[in-house]
């Protein structure tokens, strides 16, 4: 298999990391933290006047139609850069969401708000005791009318505090745990009964619990069949999670190459550390373990187009754990590399590490999805 960049994709990565490299370094970063919901409107715009939120829709809705290695390019380049930004939310799950199951009404409505930078969007799914599984919803959707109302409760709803639409998974029928009767629907942030509780995360990013209190929204807020919509919503999620695993391994890139940096300059007893055998050694599998994550994060993005549902789910899954167990170990050796200052606000090697354990957690653990890979059967 040709994993080599095509021209127009190398010319995009030279594009992001071009653009990141002027707008986003670390005092950047921490200055960006300090603005409503923890992110740049300007980075954001500029994202957008370079095209990079309009990359995956197809054309004829306004994007460039590109697919899921221009996303790898992307979600790569923001994770070495720590960026804040909600792309995962808003373009890779709001607008995945849109592409897979939206109607022609409801992209002309969204999407070009979201490819101008207008509008952002979050996701709100998880629920207290639910876990990782995306089925088990006690958040309802009660017919009314041609109407829906929807209650219940939502958390750490990454981009909840500043996002425009909320994207959220409610039961139309069935108990807790049935894998029928879950659907998607568009809710305006600002819709009565909607309140929030924002809070940053330990990585930086900003998130908020959700409750809706007898919000009602038309028919045709239904993204897809209300009553199974779980294909769907595992779709996208599969998306997400390929491009965490991508954002994974540029924080992993640039953990290795800040690491190596500073042991080459750190001294102990009058030499450089990096000149210790068993550090050069450590560094090595450091190294190891970046390349095997790069392998199956491309590995992530070629699953994305499987037709089999169920081919698609499992390679994802395997990426996931092979990234769980990369980020492990690159983001603990590169702590005690550094030492103490590794676990100070001022080093941002800290900031990698703690972005990389929350990827860890999220869609999924890596003990999570070991188990999806096992009752599928294994990798064949």
């Amino acid at each position: 298999m040709d994993f080599d960049l095509s021209e127009e994709q190398r010319l995009l990565k030279e594009s992001v990391d071009g653009l990141l490299t002027d707008s986003y370094d670390f005092d950047a970063r921490k200055k960006y933290m300090k603005e409503k919901g923890g992110w740049s409107k300007a980075v954001w715009g500029k994202l957008a006047e370079q095209g990079l939120l309009g990359l995956p829709f197809a054309e004829k809705d306004g994007g460039f139609g590109a697919g899921g290695v221009e996303t790898m390019i992307v979600m790569e380049a923001l994770g070495k850069a720590l960026v804040l930004e909600p792309y995962l939310a808003t373009v890779v799950i709001g607008g995945g969401f849109l592409r897979h199951g939206g109607t022609d009404t409801q992209k002309a409505a969204y999407v070009p708000a979201i490819i101008d930078g207008s509008k952002t969007f979050a996701f709100a799914q998880l629920e207290k005791n639910s876990r990782y599984d995306l089925h088990d919803v006690t958040t309802t959707a009660k017919k009314k009318g041609d109407a829906y109302v929807i209650d219940g409760e939502k958390f750490v709803v990454l981009n909840g505090e500043n996002a425009d639409t909320l994207i959220v998974t409610a039961r139309t029928k069935g108990e807790r745990r049935d894998e029928t009767g879950v659907g998607v629907f568009l809710v305006p942030a600002s819709a009565k009964g909607v309140t929030k509780k924002s809070y940053p995360t330990q990585d930086g990013l900003h998130a908020a619990d959700i409750t809706f209190t007898g919000v009602e929204v038309g028919a045709d807020a239904a993204i897809g069949n209300p009553e199974d919509g779980l294909a769907l919503i595992e779709r996208v999620v599969d998306d997400a999670r390929g491009a965490l695993c991508a954002e994974a391994v540029g924080l992993m890139d640039e953990s290795l190459k800040t690491t190596v940096e500073y042991i080459k300059t750190r001294k102990q007893f009058g030499v450089p550390i990096g000149t210790f055998q068993s550090l050069q050694h450590r560094a090595s599998d450091m190294f190891v373990a970046v390349e095997q994550a790069r392998s199956m994060s491309m590995f992530a993005t070629m699953a994305s187009d499987f037709d089999d549902a169920k081919e698609r789910a499992k390679a994802i899954a395997a990426a996931k754990v092979q990234i769980g167990k990369s980020l492990k170990f690159v983001g603990q050796q590169a702590i005690q590399l550094h030492g103490g200052i590794g676990m100070t606000m001022e080093a941002k090697i800290g900031h990698y590490f703690k972005r990389l354990t929350m990827i860890e957690n999220t869609f999924g653990d890596t003990d999570y999805h070991l188990r999806r890979v096992t009752d599928a059967g294994g990798l064949v």
